[in-house]
């Protein structure tokens, strides 16, 4: 991963067409190294989960409603999601100097399903609270993270004891990885284990969003 990390850092000082135009080699270069890797992540995961497909993030910024009128991003991303509608949640690779990352959950659940999560943790905690608590999860994640609205949803107390996980918007877990540790060949290896270590947290965000309140199954 070498070529993609050294071809991020310079095109972060040089984000502009004209630099981007004149190292178009350099970049497909660097796209070329980064989908093999990508690639590899999708077979590997595909031994132990059911995986939709890869999708492998386009450079090129929207900059239409933006402030940040810079053309392009300076990281390559991809998600990898699982076949629905029995398997929830995805997976997401980020790579980019100093802010490289292996994550996954729900990036922006429905209404309906987030309105279906906020009433199981309404009713009880037992169960996410038992795999947050999981060594292997604290190790890798140390917490369930994501936006949340600032007061307590429509139709929830606010003194709840479960409020922090019921204002959620969003239930993502993420891991992150220095430069070096994402240039090393072991890299491959401990992006495939971080994914795996989300399957607790997937599996039993796939058994809530697939049933009612009384856990009779929807589909």
């Amino acid at each position: 991963m070498k070529k993609t990390f050294e071809f991020l850092k310079r095109l972060e000082k040089n984000n502009n067409r004209e630099w981007f135009a004149s190292h178009k080699e350099e970049y497909e270069s660097a796209v070329k190294e980064n989908k093999v890797f990508f690639n590899k992540v999708h077979a590997e995961l595909q031994k132990y989960d059911h995986i939709k497909g890869v999708h492998i993030f386009r450079i090129y910024r929207d900059v239409r409603f933006s402030k940040d009128q810079t053309p392009y991003k300076t990281n390559f991303g991809a998600g990898y999601s699982r076949v629905k509608p029995m398997l929830r949640g995805g997976y997401y690779i980020h790579l980019e100097p100093g802010n490289s990352f292996v994550g996954g959950g729900f990036w922006g659940p429905d209404a309906k399903d987030l309105l279906r999560i906020r009433k199981e943790f309404e009713i009880s905690t037992q169960e996410i609270e038992k795999i947050t608590s999981d060594k292997t999860f604290i190790r890798y994640f140390k917490e369930i993270q994501g936006e949340a609205v600032k007061t307590a949803p429509r139709g929830f107390d606010k003194n709840h004891p479960a409020i922090s996980l019921i204002r959620k918007k969003q239930f993502v877990v993420m891991r992150k990885f220095t430069d070096d540790e994402a240039v090393s060949e072991g890299f491959l290896k401990e992006a495939v284990l971080t994914f795996l270590a989300m399957r607790p947290f997937f599996d039993y965000m796939s058994e809530v969003l697939t049933t009612d309140l009384n856990g009779e199954p929807l589909i």
